[in-house]
């Protein structure tokens, strides 16, 4: 049996296999078009203040150009041209007629009665003979009938006749519905015919080597060279190797925002010209005499050498354009001051590659002066630079009045804890600010998320001590209370404590979601159902200066003191299980957040102490650094203590028991725990820190007392 192919002559099913085709390329293509489309950012909420610098209106410009790099033009047309097309093909599928393929009957062939005898259907042959016989009929040219449409109707004529005569082809069409006998598939191609018509051959294969010679291996070439182009951070791969070869155990904050400078992508930005156009004028500004530093830029001598050490071009007016910003210095020229904004937000993506390549040497001192770069590039702050600067309107006459002569800088925390009268008798006043703008940088302050940490501990899930190369949880407890909040509520010491689920609920041990409630069958039985629950972000970084909106980030991690090296690597934390302000977004919810780190006990018994991290990427001076120690127990010393908790009390209150007495003999016994105090409770679950440092093998960290 053979397979027969044959052409959509009639036009009915290419429609179908368009649509098709599109559908699978258009559908995939709109969701990703919508969600670039989507702004991320209108989820989140924003600190909320109405003040605007002398470049906000070119930031916030900025923001939208970058917001629409992301929306691809091609892509859209691509969308729009897919669901034209798809629209069109359905437009034909409902008004093209399928076409009717009728049964082969000999019956309706010869047009004759399925009752007719043997000599009437050989009568009506005859006549039917005669009449249609190629040599005696002529093609009726009114219906475009030919020689061969003649021969054809004949040959079905005499096929029709021995179908009900002959008695092989009767049996043929009895079984197989076909004088012929067995017949093969038929099988259209939803194709139109004229693409592979005589003289169009050509063509079709041109067109086949267009778009598998070359367009397919084009996109998959573009695909393979983007991945290879860019780090995971999304960095350039040339720009992830050079700030490798920048990357010093002993570098510092400055030392990170030059190296920052060599990224490739400056090269584009300030491609030609651009490279050295304004250049002399933004070093002549950043190295004039500064108000709060010697040099108005915030350079120090070892940065000031570096900038100057550099051979003209993009890397030297990159780095200048950073230092502008970061001292938030005026260049009264358009282009450089757009030029100014637009280089920061390049400089905060190169920062997250160079912060991996940190992670990877495992230094304490490179990976502090990443996170701290990345606060500096999100405030536009030069290092060393007061905390106060982050406030709106607070410009270094303020910070003078309110710091005076101090050599240490005072943060927004200690200023927001003095008295509101203290604050404005420093603060207010000709030359410095006026009551309105007071208020507005004191509305601003009680909105940003300070993360005030209560308590630190280490934890095995379901044990009561810790023994070697078990895994460890570190458990942080800390509130959101912004600075100069009032009627903070004390901690309550149960929302302190980290509970172990049940042994039986699985869904809790495997971190799946939790079962609730949702109804009652019809016989009064609780429905529970895993809740989806929405997740929690903090407010958008208070980053006027910042042409990009970001979300803040807390990184905890343990590091080794002694060795200067990062015991524990960073976990990174954007949202929380509770929420950070209520729906009015500006008071402070107070609620106690979890957060949980996991890593593996070391392999010996012994007391580590290590220095817990708890670093907020958008703030300056809202990080946490306290020692805490892990006390590891060996297995066998930890099992033996098990042991001795347990002792055997008398079951006299259940039924063997009585009757047990009864006979006069000793009741049954039942293992039972101790009960311990409290105090001895916690210290024995957990190891943590304490505030008193002489006091290292207690549990409870408490990190609230007032600055």
């Amino acid at each position: 049996m053979s397979t027969d192919y044959a052409y959509d002559e009639e036009g009915y099913l290419w429609p179908f296999f368009v649509f098709t085709l599109a559908l699978i390329v258009t559908i995939p293509l709109t969701f990703t078009l919508v969600n670039k489309s989507r702004d991320p950012s209108a989820a989140f909420k924003r600190v909320q203040t109405h003040y605007k610098h002398t470049h906000t209106e070119l930031v916030d410009t900025l923001r939208k150009q970058e917001k629409r790099k992301d929306r691809k033009i091609w892509l859209a047309l691509l969308v729009v041209g897919g669901w034209a097309v798809m629209g069109y093909m359905l437009y034909l599928i409902n008004t093209t007629e399928a076409p009717t393929h009728k049964l082969w009957n000999p019956y309706d062939i010869l047009k004759i009665s399925e009752t007719a005898t043997e000599k009437q259907i050989k009568s009506h042959y005859k006549k039917l003979s005669l009449k249609f016989h190629p040599d005696k009929a002529k093609p009726d040219l009114s219906k475009n009938e030919t020689i061969d449409d003649l021969n054809a109707r004949y040959v079905e004529i005499s096929k029709a006749y021995q179908a009900l005569t002959d008695e092989e082809v009767r049996n043929n069409y009895i079984q197989y519905g076909n004088p012929d006998g067995k017949q093969g598939y038929s099988i259209n191609i939803a194709l139109p015919k004229i693409i592979v018509s005589d003289g169009n051959g050509k063509y079709v294969v041109l067109l086949y080597s267009v778009l598998f010679g070359v367009l397919l291996p084009y996109l998959v070439g573009s695909w393979w060279y983007g991945t290879l182009r860019r780090s995971k951070e999304g960095a350039l791969m040339e720009s992830a190797n050079r700030l490798f070869r920048e990357y010093k155990e002993g570098i510092d904050e400055g030392g990170v925002i030059a190296a920052l400078s060599t990224g490739q992508e400056y090269e584009e930005l300030l491609k030609g010209d651009k490279a050295d156009t304004g250049l002399a004028k933004i070093e002549s500004r950043l190295l004039a005499e500064g108000k709060l530093s010697p040099v108005a830029g915030g350079l120090s001598v070892k940065d000031k050498e570096r900038l100057q050490d550099l051979e003209s071009g993009p890397q030297r007016k990159a780095l200048a354009l950073l230092w502008a910003y970061l001292g938030r210095i005026e260049l009264d020229d358009a282009a450089l001051n757009k030029a100014k904004f637009e280089v920061a937000p390049i400089a905060q993506s190169l920062n997250k590659s160079f912060t991996a390549i940190a992670l990877a040497y495992m230094n304490t001192a490179p990976l502090l002066a990443s996170y701290y770069a990345s606060q500096l590039l999100i405030q536009a702050l030069p290092p060393k630079a007061s905390p106060l600067l982050q406030l709106p309107y607070f410009g270094p006459k303020v910070v003078k009045a309110i710091e005076g002569d101090s050599r240490v800088h005072t943060t927004v925390q200690s200023f927001m804890d003095r008295p509101d009268s203290k604050r404005r008798s420093l603060a207010v006043g000709k030359g410095l600010l006026t009551e309105d703008q007071y208020k507005e940088a004191v509305g601003v302050a009680k909105q940003l998320p300070y993360l005030r940490v209560a308590k630190a501990y280490f934890k095995v899930t379901g044990e009561r001590y810790i023994i070697p190369s078990s895994l460890v949880t570190l458990v942080v407890k800390g509130r959101f209370v912004p600075p100069g909040s009032e009627s903070v509520p004390a901690v309550e010491e149960l929302d302190l404590e980290d509970v172990d689920p049940a042994e039986d609920d699985l869904d809790a041990i495997l971190g799946r979601k939790a079962k609730q409630q949702v109804g009652k069958d019809e016989k009064g039985r609780p429905i529970m159902a895993a809740v989806e629950s929405d997740p929690i972000f903090p407010p958008l970084a208070h980053a006027p200066y910042l042409a990009r909106d970001h979300s803040p980030r807390w990184h905890v991690f343990l590091t080794d003191s002694k060795q200067g090296r990062v015991a524990v690597p960073p976990f990174t934390f954007a949202q929380f299980d509770r929420p950070v302000f209520e729906a009015d977004g500006k008071t402070p919810t107070f609620a106690m957040q979890t957060l949980k780190a996991q890593f593996q006990a070391p392999p010996q018994a012994g007391h580590y102490t290590f220095v817990m991290h708890v670093v907020c990427d958008s703030y300056v001076g809202f990080d946490t650094k306290m020692e805490v120690t892990l006390i590891v127990e060996e297995a066998s010393k930890a099992e033996e203590m098990t042991d001795e908790e347990e002792i055997s009390e008398p079951e006299e209150d259940s039924i063997a028991g009585i009757m047990n007495a009864a006979k006069g003999g000793a009741p049954p016994t039942k293992v039972v725990k101790k009960r311990k105090e409290k105090d001895e409770e916690d210290s024995d679950e957990e190891s943590g820190t304490e505030e008193e440092e002489d006091d290292t093998s207690d549990t409870n960290t408490d990190t609230e007392a007032e600055d």
